[in-house]
């Protein structure tokens, strides 16, 4: 293989990633205050921050991420910077997590003076996460970790990221855990076993796992350390002995079919359990299997993440079946696996059931025309309270948006309606607006980007978004083939719905040039409005 490469060099193309652009990186904060500043399982537990906390956080957050991902992109310089992407999106993912769970600032000193003049706040969340990244030894841990050790502290909640573990690190640590048995109720040990050999994190991981036994633990974070089977079985004792949990986040620990079937295995009560994130890992089918039966007994679920996990049909059909023994849910994240139409069929089957659902994500799904008919009149019939849909990338056509303009038409709390990368063009971008004109007032994003739409569909999504949408913030159409001529009338009708400018989005990847299919079946854009507003007429909303 190595002759043939030296042989034959392929033209190559060179698209860097990274740096983002600043509108991009406005993009995030905007999306990160609303994020922050949204009523959520989160909020209902911390408290909601008020906007204007919300924006102060997530400058904060953008920044410091930003800097970290250019620092990591500045050392591989010959790169395309998607490492650096990958990087800036987890450190914000992880730190918006901290902020949600540290919950609003608290009004302090004035407030308990009134109580007790003589009372001082005490802090109850140690976090060393936030310091370098970097390799602990004994010594280094003993100081860092000495406001544990202190007598009568008042810690409830630990978070040990982002640091590295030896053994001898695990051993000051452990008597230090095993003092505070009796008040830990949140532990976040995730990313701490980072470069190290696999004999040494599993033997750190038996340490920490010892020391923390019997915790009454309400949330536990065991994300990014490469577990596999024998990393979940290091983690038995301390698995077996929760029966309180109510948050459990697995994420990128190379689960595989042995190590969920050990989970499943050794997870004695998940009777409590209110959130359960398994995002990144390769369980595949059977292992999708084995998830499905810890599913059967969370009757309390509410957040149910299970994207990038190389499901296929086997497994997608399994977890859909046990999902609807979960009738709490109210996030569903099933993003990024192979269900295919059989999966989403099954799926839409337990839709019916799930009535609580606010957030439902069902991009890369595989889902094709079939599979989201399915799912669309599914909705029609269920989950009145649906915030925010996505479901792109899944091959759907405009031969289908009837069903879903008559999903969507009755959703009166829909707020985020993402369709990017599927195959409407203009005939469902038409139909998609017309019938978003008269409803769904509540709408703040549309993302209709990648679908071969032009000039008719640009102009109909554009109306949509100013009629009767007071809440309106970013319309994307990106990545289409829309004309010059239609972006201006898009502007226009923008600027007189007195939206912002910026409420239309990038349009860098845009081609105003673009041709049609050689297959394209469509009418022109006048007449395929012609036609779509016929369609409309015909259009039943139960």
């Amino acid at each position: 293989m190595e002759a043939s490469a030296q042989t034959f060099q392929p033209r190559t193309f060179s698209i860097k990633l990274w740096p983002p652009s600043e509108s991009t990186r406005q993009m995030l904060v905007e999306r990160m205050t609303k994020n922050l500043s949204t009523e959520s399982i989160f909020s209902r537990k911390y408290g909601l921050l008020s906007k204007e906390e919300a924006l102060e956080n997530a400058k904060e957050i953008e920044g410091a991420c930003f800097v970290i991902a250019n620092d990591h992109f500045e050392k591989e310089p010959d790169g395309d910077g998607s490492s650096a992407v990958q990087l800036y999106a987890k450190e914000t993912s992880k730190l918006m997590l901290e902020v949600l769970k540290r919950g609003p600032k608290r009004k302090e000193v004035a407030e308990v003076s009134v109580v007790d003049m003589s009372a001082t706040p005490r802090l109850t969340v140690f976090d060393i996460s936030r310091g370098r990244r970097d390799f602990l030894d004994a010594d280094e841990a003993r100081e860092l970790l000495s406001p544990l050790a202190e007598k009568g502290n008042a810690f409830t909640k630990i978070c040990f990221s982002n640091r590295s573990f030896g053994v001898g690190a695990a051993h000051v640590a452990e008597p230090i855990l095993a003092s505070l048995k009796n008040q830990l109720v949140e532990v976040d040990i995730s990313d701490f076993i980072a470069g190290r050999p696999e004999d040494e994190a599993l033997e750190v991981m038996g340490i920490f796992s010892s020391a923390l036994e019997g915790c009454v633990l309400k949330y536990l974070n065991l994300s990014d350390n490469a577990l596999g089977e024998k990393g979940v079985r290091a983690f038995e004792a301390l698995l077996k002995s929760q029966n309180s949990l109510e948050e459990l986040y697995l994420m990128n620990n190379g689960i595989s079919e042995e190590a969920a079937k050990a989970l499943c295995e050794i997870i004695p009560s998940t009777e409590k359990l209110r959130v359960l994130h398994f995002h990144n890992n390769m369980t595949g089918d059977e292992g999708a299997v084995a998830i499905s039966e810890v599913l059967k007994r969370c009757p309390l679920l509410e957040d149910f993440r299970c994207s990038s996990t190389r499901v296929d049909s086997q497994g997608g059909i399994a977890l859909a079946k046990a999902l609807g023994t979960c009738t709490h849910v109210k996030k569903l994240d099933l993003r990024d696996n192979i269900f295919g139409v059989e999966a989403g069929i099954a799926l839409s089957e337990t839709l019916m059931k799930l009535e609580g659902i606010t957030e439902l994500y069902l991009s890369y799904l595989n889902l094709e025309d079939k599979g989201a008919v399915a799912i669309f009149d599914a909705l029609k019939q269920s989950v009145p309270l649906l915030e925010v849909l996505e479901i792109s990338g899944n091959e759907i056509t405009a031969k289908v948006a009837p069903q879903l303009a008559a999903c969507i038409t009755i959703k009166n709390s829909l707020k985020k309606l993402i369709l990017s990368e599927n195959e409407l063009k203009d005939g469902g971008a038409v139909l998609i607006g017309k019938a978003l004109e008269g409803s769904n007032s509540k709408l703040e994003e549309l993302d209709f980007s990648s679908n071969m739409v032009r000039r008719a569909g640009a102009r109909s999504l554009a109306r949509a978004a100013v009629l009767n949408k007071p809440h309106f913030v970013l319309l994307n159409i990106n990545g289409n083939v829309i004309s010059e001529e239609g972006i201006e009338e898009v502007k226009e009708i923008l600027k007189a719905g007195s939206k912002p400018a910026d409420v239309l989005g990038p349009l860098d990847d845009n081609d105003p040039e673009g041709e049609e299919d050689e297959d394209e079946e469509e009418e022109t854009p006048d007449e395929g409005e012609d036609e779509v507003d016929s369609k409309l007429q015909k259009l039943t909303v139960e």
